[in-house]
């Protein structure tokens, strides 16, 4: 005769104990949320901003628009570096939650390419984009004239500024400090770039010199040859086209 063990058999769970974990597993939550949303916790304390060299801190701080204490995980950081970036200097902005109480705000600014001479006097400094920086009265150093027949708030979209900011980008440093004035074709033959058109862009040294360098492709062979011919005494050099240089 065999002793039989008896089955254990499953513990019910009664109605209470699954109302208690239910609702402890409710209080988990909502005390989760208190403490990101409605706590003291996890606000915001403090704004940082950096990047910044003509745009005041205090100028990205008010289009960011971000009230002390907002819970920090709330806030939109996509919706804050938009109100940021219409700043007309900001090309850029990023912004990053750093935990537990501070918002950092990462500005790049504009930065201009070319001078326009403005018909009531002074200076707009415009970017590649020709979006105005800042307004200069005295004539800037560093920066070449643009010749155009445009006002610096009408350049934006131009495809000869567009142009011009291509082949400067991709000058040798000797030869980008010895440009004076630069066009997007040759201004004594009223003629300008336009969409589609392949724009020749020309260089005016300061020595008085002219190089015709076309566009943006081929730099480095013609950086090699305007290098060699810029000791001729010729005043005009044509580099448009690598390996049939012209001088006169």
């Amino acid at each position: 005769m065999t002793d039989a063990t008896p089955a254990s058999t499953p513990r019910k769970r009664t109605p209470w104990r699954a109302a208690f974990f239910a609702l402890a597993g409710l209080g988990i939550i909502a005390g989760v949320a208190w403490t990101l949303l409605g706590s003291r916790l996890l606000v915001v304390r403090s704004v940082t901003v950096s990047g910044t060299h003509l745009v005041p801190p205090a100028q990205v701080l008010a289009a960011a628009d971000v009230p002390a204490g907002a819970p920090l995980l709330s806030l939109n950081t996509q919706q804050i570096a938009q109100r940021v970036e219409a700043i007309r200097q900001v090309a850029s902005a990023t912004v990053a939650k750093d935990w537990p109480d501070r918002l950092a705000i990462t500005v790049t600014e504009r930065v201009p390419v070319v001078m326009v001479r403005m018909a009531g006097g002074g200076y707009d400094l415009v970017d590649q984009a020709g979006v105005i920086v800042r307004w200069s009265k005295p004539r800037p150093a560093g920066l070449p004239l643009y010749l155009t027949s445009l006002t610096g708030g009408t350049l934006r979209g131009d495809p000869g500024l567009a142009a011009t900011a291509a082949v400067l980008a991709e000058l040798s440093s000797w030869l980008s400090r010895e440009v004076a004035e630069v066009s997007a074709a040759d201004p004594a033959a009223g003629t300008a770039a336009s969409p589609g058109d392949p724009a020749q862009v020309t260089l005016y040294l300061r020595d008085h010199k002219t190089v015709v360098w076309g566009g943006a492709d081929r730099a480095s062979q013609k950086d090699r040859e305007l290098a060699i011919l810029i000791r001729d005494p010729a005043r005009y050099l044509d580099v448009s086209a690598p390996g049939t240089v012209v001088t006169r």
